[in-house]
């Protein structure tokens, strides 16, 4: 390869660098929107980039069906030239939700949980533990729960086969020679096991035994006499008034194109979040799932977007489902991008996020008035023009190639050698100072008491979890990371630093404060708020531990820092003032306490590195349990399972479990159950002593 062909090589790859990723994405989506542009409109139909508005006077609802094609049309001009640009996840997640039950104590410990009336006869416990959950009394799924009596336990498996048989032509013989006949012979897949949810006597101890199956798995909701099932595409409700005879109440069906971004449950209503890819040629009504044979239908009316166009490709709709019959009892539906879909709720509002990309030809625009000297005015004036032409965003990124590129073939080999290096030098530096306007979380803002749209906003950068939201106050306070993405480098070989911030959102969802700058050079690994304070654990080579103040939601500031090995990836209040942060330090397992007291001068005061590659705990809330009364807390490994006490702010390995997968543990009274795929033992909390266990393989 000589070396004016890597020379043309480098020209492409800087004379591309909008195009780098997505470009089929934006292509074939032009053709979708193809239908919308109507009345000879044709690309000038598609206005310029907008900006997005926040504040609840920004929202507006479409008036129809036409309106709304109206809208992707001009939200195409919107859509991002990168694919899974935003986030470290592909597409939704199922999140989840806490603060502590008393200032700084973990949620879990609610001794005075009101018990189920579920039972078989006999008693139910006093003190019954619950789901760890962010927000105290907003229950969320998962795949064991208990009335105080009965434990009911599945698993996300999914094994069953529902597609059609394969259809084979059976060859027959006649007359000496092979003939084909039309008869069509079903050829069935293989058996797979079927996965249950297994219902176990499990108080009082003495008792335990399993008394009952339903033929289907999943996470799992209890709302009175109802258990709720989850599947991906399915939800069940079954009536267990008689737990040995559980008897099927209904059944929704989402549709192909639709998935759950966020399921809870607060007072006896099931809050539910499905995100539905946009039909471009009928929008709307929206009929994201159906009950028996009936379709949950939500109107154009219901549908709300930004009063500016934003890049659109999703439909969020929000919708509020009576446990006992499975009937929709309130819904309504908004637009937004796929990618970094986050739910969190709190007993006034549901918050949805979503992806919010930028544009890149203005970026590119902004980045060559600001640099002087590296290429002329002509050329400026040339892309200024561009940025407000009525043209497809596609058009605009290859005009603009074309506009650099012809730049750039002017130049004499040393002026291009001169070009490259200047181009190098100086997006790095612009990157650093505006790497904020490009890599953007939108957040749309839910009342849960009538149901609507309250505002919409946005705030720079991609948000880890559930746990980097948190309302408090009437304020949404939120972390997160900005410019770790690459992508919108520029392909000029340059990428900005990322740096985590901290925002502070007023009831319009307007920014009210915020901290910039924690941890540069590294992301977000794990956030808590509680209370007024916040805690952001970033990483790359260190873990340093932030406390932020938020006691003046205007004013938050950063007052302490904690520079230690390892990292954090969950964090949890285990008591007043003391954090636990469950991560990985040298590939093991590490678990930390924080003392935060002194909120300038955070501690650790004890640290156990465990002789665990994982925990399931890193990356799902649900499987930790903590039971205050006993100053111990429960986590899963992957060659056990263990019991820490942190009596006296002490870590101690209370006990090791070997001999079974555990997933999960809860308490009732003072007993521990800990639950496993194939059996379910329990230990005495006072002696540790075992003083049950029941198979439930089969």
């Amino acid at each position: 390869m000589d070396n004016q062909l890597l020379k043309k090589i480098s020209v492409i790859i800087i004379i591309v660098f909008v195009l780098a990723i997505g470009l089929s994405v934006v292509a074939s989506q032009y053709n979708l929107l193809a239908p919308f542009l109507e009345n000879n409109e044709g690309l000038s139909g598609l206005i310029a980039p907008v900006i997005h508005q926040s504040g609840a006077e920004a929202i507006k609802s479409f008036a129809s069906e036409q309106d709304f094609k109206n809208y992707l049309a001009k939200a195409s001009e919107a859509q991002s030239v990168s694919s899974g640009a935003y986030g470290r996840g592909g597409g939704p997640a199922m999140k989840s939700l806490s603060v502590g039950t008393e200032a700084g104590i973990a949620p879990q410990a609610m001794d005075n949980a009101a018990p189920s009336s579920v039972g078989t006869g006999g008693g139910t416990a006093a003190r019954v533990s619950d789901t760890n959950v962010q927000v105290a009394g907003i229950d969320e799924p998962d795949i064991v729960k208990t009335d105080g009596q009965n434990i009911y336990t599945s698993s996300e498996n999914y094994f069953r086969y529902y597609g059609s048989p394969i259809l084979m032509e059976k060859g027959v013989s006649g007359g000496g020679s092979v003939g084909v006949q039309s008869e069509i012979a079903p050829i069935m897949p293989p058996n797979f096991p079927q996965e249950t949810t297994k219902i176990i006597k499990a108080f009082p101890p003495k008792e335990l035994a399993k008394i009952g199956k339903i033929d289907n798995n999943g996470t799992l909701l209890l709302a009175g006499n109802i258990l709720v099932i989850f599947t991906p595409q399915s939800i069940f409700g079954y009536d267990i008034s008689d737990v040995k005879n559980p008897s099927q109440k209904w059944t929704i069906k989402l549709q192909s194109n639709s998935s759950a971004s966020g399921i809870r449950k607060y007072g006896d209503k099931i809050y539910m979040i499905v995100q539905n890819q946009i039909n471009y040629y009928h929008p709307c009504p929206i009929e994201p799932l159906t009950l028996g044979d009936q379709p949950v239908s939500i109107a154009c009316n219901r549908v709300y977007h930004p009063a500016s166009a934003v890049q659109t490709d999703i439909t969020y709709s929000a919708m509020v489902i009576n446990p006992a019959t499975g009937e929709t009892e309130n819904s309504i539906a908004f637009t937004g991008s796929s990618g970094n879909s986050i739910m969190y709720m709190s007993p006034d509002a549901i918050y949805i996020t979503y992806s919010m990309p930028g544009d890149l030809v203005k970026f590119a625009l902004n980045f060559f008035k600001a640099s002087s000297g590296i290429v002329p005015e002509a050329v400026i004036s040339r892309i200024e023009k561009l940025a407000g032409y009525d043209l497809s965003y596609y058009t605009k990124v290859n005009e603009l190639s074309y506009i650099i590129d012809q730049y750039r073939s002017s130049l004499t080999d040393d002026d291009r050698l001169k070009f490259d290096n200047d181009i190098n030098n100086k997006m790095q530096a612009y990157l650093e100072a505006h790497n904020r306007e490009m890599d953007k979380t939108g957040i749309v803002k839910i009342g849960v008491s009538d149901f609507k749209v309250l505002a919409n906003g946005s705030v720079p950068g991609s948000l880890l979890n559930q746990f980097s939201m948190d309302e408090n106050g009437g304020f949404l306070r939120l972390a997160s990371t900005i410019g770790q993405n690459g992508w919108w480098g520029l392909g000029f070989g340059t990428q900005s630093q990322s740096v985590n911030d901290v925002y502070v959102l007023d009831k319009d969802m307007k920014i009210a404060g915020s901290v910039k700058d924690l941890g540069k050079g590294e992301r977000i690994y794990s956030v808590r708020f509680i209370e007024d304070k916040g805690y952001v654990v970033t990483y790359k080579q260190m873990d340093p531990f932030y406390v932020i103040d938020l006691s003046d939601p205007k004013n938050p500031a950063m007052k302490g820092e904690l520079k230690i090995p390892g990292f954090s990836s969950y964090l949890h209040p285990i008591a007043k003032n003391i954090i636990l942060g469950v991560g990985q330090e040298n590939n093991q397992v590490k678990l930390s306490l924080f003392d935060v007291t002194d909120a300038s001068n955070p501690t650790e005061i004890s640290k156990y590195n465990l002789n665990e590659y994982w925990t399931e705990v890193s990356s799902n809330h649900h499987a930790f349990l903590q039971d205050a009364m006993h100053n111990i807390f429960f986590l899963p490994g992957g060659q056990g399972s263990y019991i820490f006490s942190y009596d006296g702010n002490n870590l101690k390995l209370q006990k090791a479990i070997s001999g079974m997968q555990a997933n999960r543990a809860l308490y009732l009274n003072d007993y521990l159950y800990v639950v496993a795929t194939d059996k379910i033992t329990v230990l005495d909390e006072k002696t540790w002593e075992k003083v049950g266990e029941v198979d439930i393989s089969k």
